[in-house]
């Protein structure tokens, strides 16, 4: 029988955080070997590099270009789609059955854990009432297990997982799931995925005073689960998707191709929209990288477009033909250019140049019609002089019937003062591997371990 593994992601930890403030990691990697700085696949983004650990392989090869893309068939633009059947490669516990058909997976929100082969899985999915409501639950398989999910945790804290009061209450809900579902179905692999760090370092900064809490909170659901898979004999592997940097403030693209022409926009009461696939060029912006997908236009100006943008500020670099393939980034799903931020910027989706005419969901949080990732969904807009009687005022609203907008949700990039998306971060930023067969792989030149060896790491610790 294969040894059971858990492969727990601590979101946005990287090997700097990592001391005084975490003492069950710190001592957990003592006693394996050490922290292995771990280089992500471009873009270092949660699915992308989620997706090329479990498949050994790069966005090249498995299709999960980024959080989110610009159908090259449709040419809709959609963010966090949860299917599996968008991996285009072999997956961990696809790869183990072929070695012993007793392998079995409990998939804890890992991404695309929809219409999967894991044999379970909890993922957050809330449910959208007709009147435009977004009630908290989530997607179980099997089905009955979300509600006895719900009868023992509780309801999946969806308000606390993202958005304004996103906190450590969805990671503790994660872990006592892990934990039941584990004592309940002794799989082979389970994948726990702790996002609680993330938010914080995006929304202030790993330099902030309040992260050393946050590191705690943390350390204390590592410790539970740590505890909880070594009295069970189960092998834990700690890795993180990514570091965070400090940054200052955010790159509009589509503002640049507005300013050039090439945006397609109108005006609908009072408010400017964009139609990406109309467009001549549409850039689809993922923290610290953005997807830019050519119209017939912006093919005829493709050399323009590329030379605008490198000379945009904040830009790092323009990848397109070789380049681009050399990132690992050939594949039709990713744009015809890719943006590289600096290191100490992001970039936003924004083409509007007034705010008053931000299309009326951007006040709001709402990840599948914004087509960007919008880190500003973390905050509430600082100008709202009272925001618990603003927020508890429109929730009465709707409760009594009316169809009101949550609009609280600010437009200033500058709020955000963390980001990830590069594969260079620097010393200390990157992310980490925690492992018992960590100790037996190479270094690659930069001197850091590809997040695509994590798969044969994971086989080699469940077969020998």
């Amino acid at each position: 029988m294969p040894r059971r593994i858990a492969i727990i992601d601590l979101v946005g930890l990287s090997p700097a955080l990592i001391g005084k403030h975490t003492p069950t990691i710190a001592s957990f990697a003592r006693e394996r070997g050490g922290v292995r700085t771990m280089r992500p696949t471009l873009p270092a983004v949660t699915t992308s590099v989620q997706t090329s650990m479990l498949t050994g392989v790069g966005p090249a090869e498995h299709g999960i270009v980024g959080n989110g893309w610009m159908d090259p068939e449709t040419r809709e633009v959609a963010l966090w789609k949860q299917s599996d059947g968008l991996v285009e490669a072999e997956r961990l516990w696809d790869t183990a059955r072929r070695r012993d058909e007793s392998v079995t997976c409990a998939n804890i929100c890992w991404w695309y854990a929809m219409h999967t082969s894991c044999d379970v899985v909890v993922t957050p999915r809330p449910i959208y009432k007709a009147d435009g409501r977004k009630l908290p639950d989530c997607l179980t398989q099997p089905a009955d297990l979300r509600d006895r999910l719900t009868r023992s945790l509780g309801t999946f804290p969806l308000f606390r997982f993202w958005g304004p009061a996103a906190d450590i209450t969805s990671t503790r809900w994660i872990a006592d799931a892990a934990i039941k579902v584990e004592r309940e179905t002794s799989p082979t692999i389970t994948l726990v995925y702790l996002p609680h760090l993330d938010y914080g370092l995006q929304k202030l900064g790993p330099d902030h005073s309040d992260i050393p809490y946050q590191l705690k909170d943390l350390d204390h659901e590592v410790s539970r689960l740590l505890e909880h898979f070594l009295s069970r004999g189960v092998e834990p592997i700690l890795v993180s998707e990514y570091g965070i940097v400090p940054v200052t403030d955010a790159v509009a693209p589509n503002r640049v191709l507005r300013d050039a022409g090439l945006l397609y926009w109108r005006e609908e009461q009072g408010r400017e929209m964009v139609d990406p696939g109309t467009s001549g060029a549409f850039a689809v912006a993922d923290h610290q990288v953005a997807h830019v997908r050519l119209g017939r236009d912006g093919r005829r100006r493709r050399a323009e477009i590329a030379d605008l943008l490198a000379k945009t500020p904040g830009v790092s670099k323009v990848l397109e033909g070789e380049t681009r393939a050399e990132a690992g980034l050939d594949h039709p799903r990713a744009g015809d250019l890719i943006l590289v931020s600096e290191r100490d910027r992001w970039f936003c989706h924004d083409w509007w140049l007034d705010d008053a005419k931000a299309p009326d969901y951007q006040r709001t949080v709402d990840i599948h019609r914004k087509p960007g990732y919008d880190p500003r969904e973390l905050f509430v807009d600082p100008r709202i002089r009272f925001p618990k009687i603003a927020i508890g005022g429109r929730l009465l609203r709707r409760k009594l019937g009316f169809r009101t907008l949550l609009d609280v949700i600010p437009t200033d990039t500058a709020l955000v003062r963390g980001s990830h998306g590069r594969v260079d971060q620097g010393l200390g930023w990157d992310a980490v591997l925690i492992a018992e067969a960590a100790a037996e792989i190479d270094d690659d030149s930069d001197g850091r371990v590809s997040c695509t060896r994590v798969r044969d790491l994971a086989l080699r610790t469940m077969f020998g």
